[in-house]
């Protein structure tokens, strides 16, 4: 090759190798991009907690739970989203009352009319990912008070003989009905025999929700529930509904069914 072929070919940016003619990268080229890869965070999942104020109570008395939400990464609380107070019924998981978390603690306060299972459900928030708590069952207790709410919601229902509800009644039909209901004991279909369940009461100790069976010498004939104030409720006759009505004799018994 003379020395003006290989000054051409320098100042071409070309070489010459093994007779053949090839072109060397221009200085001019651009870098190639730099690939970086950037992986999510990863969710997070809170310790929940939650406290109960009792797990036995009387009916119509309130109960506390307190739920709690921890970063388990930070130590620190989980402020945002919804928190759910739930009950299990019929099968499923219902809300029973929600409020938002504002400050990592939510307190609820419910009183149920029946014993019930309960939960408490974070939704998540700000990568804090949804959790539960463990089921709690609270007890109810039976009491005066709930047997006359149970008591109440059957005024109107037309006297009938031999009927035990839910629509008709006669007078230990009633009084059977509704001390099932409000606390799970099963009385006989009968005035009679009635009187001799439960716990025996004096007159001037009954309280409200007491079964009063009136009697004719020694046979109970009439049976109502203790309302206070000298009346009972209790389905009476024939063209009578079940209502609120007075105690119209002193021969009775009392007894207590509820705890």
């Amino acid at each position: 090759m003379s020395a003006g072929t290989g000054t051409v070919a320098l100042s071409l940016g070309l070489c010459l190798c093994a007779g053949q003619l090839i072109a060397t990268p221009a200085a001019s080229a651009a870098a190639a991009p730099v690939v970086t890869t950037v992986t999510a965070a990863k969710p997070v999942k809170p310790r929940i907690s939650s406290s109960w104020s009792a797990r036995k109570v009387n009916w119509g008395t309130k109960v506390r739970v307190t739920t709690k939400l921890i970063n388990p990464k930070t130590g620190k609380k989980v402020v945002g989203g919804w928190v759910r107070l739930q009950t299990h019924q019929n099968g499923k998981w219902k809300t029973w009352l929600k409020s938002r978390n504002t400050s990592g603690a939510v307190t609820f306060a419910t009183a149920p009319h029946e014993t019930r299972w309960f939960r408490t459900a974070f939704g998540g928030a700000g990568g804090v990912t949804a959790a539960t708590t463990r089921p709690t069952k609270i007890h109810i207790r039976s009491s005066g008070a709930r047997i006359l709410a149970e008591a109440k919601k059957h005024r109107g229902a037309a006297y009938a003989y031999g009927a035990e509800g839910p629509r008709r009644f006669d007078c230990s039909g009633y009084t059977k009905y509704v001390y099932k209901k409000a606390t799970g004991k099963k009385l006989p279909h009968s005035a009679n025999s009635q009187q001799y369940y439960g716990k025996k009461v004096s007159k001037s100790s009954k309280q409200v929700g007491d079964l009063i069976v009136f009697r004719n010498g020694s046979h109970g004939y009439h049976a109502g529930i203790y309302a206070g104030g000298g009346y009972m409720y209790d389905s009476p006759r024939p063209g009578m509904s079940v209502g609120k009505h007075k105690i119209w004799s002193n021969n009775y018994v009392v007894r207590r069914i509820a705890a």
